[in-house]
């Protein structure tokens, strides 16, 4: 099938590389002209594992990229939505770029069409990006619309988006559902066709699920820091019930990333305008933004004060495997520490710190054994597998004193405390 994307993000271009290796014909259209020159060039320029081999292979024979929207519309009849859905300074979704590309495509249509929004969008938005389309369009050609969410997760999107657990297919058109059916043909995973509306809601009420797993097991971890119970045995024992599996009960710093934050505010902004406000996803909220702030507090507990202190921040993305920094917790750990009087040295794997962070005295290193030099502390924000594997032994001797506070809990705490480190986890010691 031909199929085109607006949008060249993160989900846009990992979806439509994807769908180029199940042989379909792909177009990714994006208004920034230098992605298009980036994929163009054969460059993807984000961070994913996996994705520049795709890319290299499907370029100029099934892939194609370009800024020219009305020959793309003309030219294909499957339509991808796959911009952006930041959130505004009240919680809501911003539609802007979403209402955009909607008004677009109406305006450039010259026959039929199957539009997807697979761009994550508050309930009931689906619907109202058929009547954009159908008020800027020029001609009766019918369009058909299908929200048909996406379930990627940085840092492991191509493995998720080659073999999904599921397919959703939100639309009233059958015409439309099949469609979708015969482009995810070579899936093997259960489809779900259902309404707009329960589509987007499936989305959300997903990730908020998710979050809510690791507030919970993020509260549990501060009880077990006063009980002095290690949160890795009690999460292990809890994951091994198959009602409620091992999978978001890793205690740590909290979500961050592009989708998990704003989708909570989105839900709550949603039940709030019915209302029908959601009480557990404001605390699952207000629990992740107070993370970052314990952790600096388990730090100020043991060094006494931070001022003039050296701290060896190790992670910058949010996640590892990622470059993204969305919402990042290593940022406010920043702040804090710099609001502190504390110097800070950092390190993350493909993360270039920006001169907002350079300008203030924040020093970046690429070697992470010259970042920990002289450090009075080191904080692993990110759980890179790179930090397991360094040579700590090493580190204990270039550090100026020898204090480990794992965000992560990535480290093994009694290997580490035999080196000479004092360590301290989350709810785990």
């Amino acid at each position: 099938m031909k199929v085109l994307f607006i949008g060249m993000g993160y989900v846009g271009t990992t979806t439509g590389l994807v769908l180029a290796e199940h042989g379909h014909t792909v177009t990714g259209v994006d208004i920034d002209q230098k992605k298009i020159d980036s994929l163009n060039q054969g460059n993807v320029y984000f961070y994913e594992p996996g994705l520049q081999k795709i890319l290299s292979s499907h370029l100029n024979k099934n892939v194609f990229f370009t800024t020219d929207l009305k020959k793309a519309v003309e030219q294909n009849d499957l339509i991808f939505i796959t911009v952006g859905t930041p959130s505004l300074a009240n919680g809501s979704a911003d539609l802007s770029y979403v209402k955009d590309a909607a008004k677009m495509i109406g305006k450039y249509i010259n026959s039929e069409k199957t539009v997807v929004l697979k761009s994550t969008v508050p309930i009931g938005t689906t619907e109202k990006v058929q009547n954009w389309i159908e008020e800027a369009a020029q001609n009766s050609s019918p369009v058909k619309t299908v929200m048909n969410p996406e379930f990627l997760r940085e840092g492991s999107a191509l493995e998720d988006a080659l073999h999904p657990d599921r397919i959703v297919i939100g639309t009233h058109d059958r015409k439309a559902a099949n469609q979708l059916r015969m482009l995810y043909q070579n899936w093997s995973c259960p489809v779900i066709e259902t309404t707009p509306k329960a589509a987007e809601m499936i989305k959300y009420a997903s990730n908020s699920f998710l979050a809510a797993k690791i507030s919970f097991i993020n509260e549990m971890a501060k009880l077990c820091d006063k009980l002095q119970v290690n949160i890795q045995d009690v999460a292990h024992g809890m994951g091994l019930d198959p009602r409620i599996g091992p999978h978001f009960l890793k205690a740590g710093l909290g979500y961050g990333g592009s989708c998990f934050p704003k989708d909570v505010k989105e839900l709550i902004y949603t039940a709030d305008s019915w209302e029908s406000p959601l009480e557990i996803l404001n605390k699952v909220d207000e629990i992740n933004r107070n993370q970052g702030g314990y952790f600096i507090e388990k730090i100020k507990k043991k060094l006494g004060f931070l001022k003039g202190k050296k701290a060896a921040l190790f992670g910058l993305a949010f996640k590892p495997h990622t470059d993204d920094t969305r919402e990042s917790v290593s940022y406010l750990i920043m702040e804090r520490l710099l609001e502190e009087h504390a110097e800070i040295n950092v390190h993350d794997p493909v993360v270039k710190l920006s001169s907002d962070w350079t300008d203030q005295g924040v020093k970046q290193f690429k070697d992470p054994y010259k970042a920990a030099e002289s450090a009075d502390v080191i904080l692993i924000c990110t759980d890179w597998p790179e930090y397991e594997e360094l040579d700590w032994a090493k580190i204990c001797q270039l550090v100026g004193s020898p204090n480990i506070f794992d965000g992560r809990n990535v480290m093994n705490a009694s290997k580490i405390k035999k080196l000479g480190f004092y360590y301290e986890g989350i709810g785990y010691f």
